[in-house]
């Protein structure tokens, strides 16, 4: 009865599985054939969506590089300009007064300028100078004196400004970020800024009242402050005007900018320190050995400037000195 049993088992398992693979070899094409719809649909699906990320991309790639070549083409402009502007303009003494921030006319500078040789002469001529020599210190003082004060005191201008100029974008920076538009945001420095750069702001506010526009009102700021940063400043704003994009973020870019060359160049002058002071000491050499002979021995160096011959050699001296500091001058001197 249990073999039986078994034998029953045994064939009802033989005939369900011999009915399973009968049904698996009839229905094994139709659920192949679905799986590969299936798969195929999934396949277009991803493709679809592939072929929508890629034309996104793709979009974003040509609008970057639509905007990347809109903003080349633009500084090609502003260079071009600004050479032509350099190439044609060559700068005035009205302007190198301007710069200056001296209150004369030209006129009123040339005036000084021979008043100041003429006493240069009287004083040398009161002090024994031979008259040639006091001509050529009268045309030496009149023509080389004022203009030497004058670029001093733009040089000193310009550093002047530049130690205030990034605490000026900074504040520009915040006032933009906090809603502010650019117009206000440049009346907030011509208000409440440091000097000079509240004054070259006023002026960018004025001109901007008879009718420039701000990118223009910028590019005319480099004529009283002559100095690449402002170039920098310039080139941003005129950028922005034609291209667009976050004002606040590239004049927090310039701003960080300025502030790295401000340290560049102080590690530069630190380094250069050295050098500089063997330069002064050189040139200051033969002037100090010169005074020390003529308080030692003073008929020995009298000949100098009372023999032709002794003139003839204080000239060619003075010739070889320029250019030794010219030289030095050169060695030591780097632009940032």
């Amino acid at each position: 009865m249990f073999g039986i049993d078994i034998t029953i088992l045994a064939l009802a398992g033989l005939v369900a599985l011999s009915a399973a693979g009968l049904a698996y070899g009839i229905l094994f094409p139709r659920i192949e054939a679905e799986q590969k719809a299936e798969n195929r649909m999934r396949k277009v699906k991803a493709a679809e969506t592939d072929r929508v990320k890629m034309k996104a991309a793709r979009d974003r790639v040509n609008e970057v590089s639509k905007r990347r070549k809109s903003v080349q083409d633009s500084l090609k402009d502003l260079e071009k300009k600004q050479k032509e502007k350099s190439q044609k303009a060559t700068v005035s003494m009205k302007v190198r007064l301007q710069q200056a921030n001296l209150r004369l006319s030209v006129t009123q500078f040339y005036i000084v300028s021979v008043v100041a040789g003429i006493v240069a002469g009287v004083a040398a001529i009161l002090g024994g100078v031979p008259p040639l020599f006091a001509l050529g210190i009268v045309f030496a003082v009149a023509a080389g004196l004022p203009r030497w004060v004058v670029n001093f005191l733009i040089r000193r201008r310009c550093k002047q400004f530049l130690n205030e100029f990034p605490n000026a974008l900074d504040v520009m920076v915040r006032s933009i970020k906090s809603g502010l538009p650019l117009n206000d945001a440049l009346r907030l420095i011509a208000s409440e800024g440091q000097e000079p750069v509240k004054t070259e702001f006023r002026r960018l506010i004025e001109a901007q009242q008879v009718g420039l526009s701000i990118p223009e009102a910028c590019a005319r700021m480099i004529q009283t402050v002559p100095t690449p940063e402002v170039n920098f400043f310039a080139i941003v704003i005129a950028i922005q005007a034609q291209a667009g994009g976050n004002l606040s973020e590239a004049l927090g870019n310039l701003s960080r900018v300025l502030r790295d060359r401000k340290k560049m160049k102080a590690k530069v002058n630190a380094l250069s320190m050295e050098a500089k002071a063997s330069a002064v000491i050189i040139g200051a050499l033969p002037f100090i050995v010169a005074l020390l002979v003529y308080l030692t021995s003073p008929a020995y160096m009298l000949l100098l400037f009372t023999d032709p011959r002794g003139h003839m050699i204080m000239g060619i001296s003075a010739v070889w000195m320029g250019i030794g500091i010219v030289v030095m001058r050169n060695m030591i001197n780097f632009d940032i």
